[in-house]
């Protein structure tokens, strides 16, 4: 049971430790901490990823910075509580991790396979540009009734088709995770910087209800 469902949900991410580890929380006395890594992309930019690690994997007291891994896991979600509401944080849950030398120009750093369930209609959209988009929110299940809740982001033709989806349907995704920085309006002197993270899509398909 517990295999068939992490399948649902593969991550694989390859890039740069570029922070100290920063404790998270504690579950049944296992620490688990949080630690950027910087992932490049094709066209010469780069996405900061947010990975969670379990104090078992490594040493979390021990400086990484400036050292290649290669993360195989999940991507998960959860709500924290800030500002009177709910804010969703995603994160990759860290089940393997191994340190590399270097990363090779054609390896595929960036990888996720999802497969969930529409629980939002689809919001479908053009740029001033004329470039469309269609924003996604998949819910991915767990083991022991929980769920992950990921943003998603499609373009073009594959935007065009999931503008039609309806909530309830079952979807797979697979593409990339991307960090995007924007302005939080707090009040209506103060702004926050802050990084969103979704999942940029490549291909997508929708079940077919037997």
């Amino acid at each position: 049971m517990t295999d068939k469902v992490i399948e649902n949900n593969q991550v694989t991410v390859m890039g740069e430790i570029i922070g100290d580890f920063s404790y998270s929380h504690e579950i049944f006395g296992e620490g688990f901490y949080m630690v950027d890594v910087k992932v490049l992309r094709l066209s010469e930019s780069f996405d900061i990823i947010p990975v969670m690690v379990s104090e078992r994997l490594l040493d979390v007291n021990a400086d990484y910075k400036g050292m290649y891994v290669n993360v195989n896991g999940q991507f998960r979600s959860y709500n924290r509580h800030e500002e009177r509401k709910n804010r969703l944080v995603l994160s990759v849950f860290a089940r393997e991790i191994e340190f590399v030398d270097e990363i090779e120009e054609s390896a595929r750093t960036n990888q996720i396979f999802l497969d969930g369930y529409i629980c939002k209609e689809p919001i479908y959209r053009k740029t001033p540009l004329g470039r469309e988009i269609a924003d996604l929110l998949l819910a991915v299940n767990r083991p022991y009734g929980k769920s992950d809740y990921i943003p998603c982001i499609c373009w073009g033709r594959n935007a065009r088709y999931a503008s039609s989806f309806r909530v309830g349907e079952r979807c797979s995704v697979w593409g990339r995770i991307q960090s995007r920085e924007y302005m939080k309006k707090l009040d209506e002197e103060n702004v926050e910087r802050r990084v969103a993270f979704e999942v940029s899509v490549s291909k997508l398909e929708l079940f077919e209800e037997e």
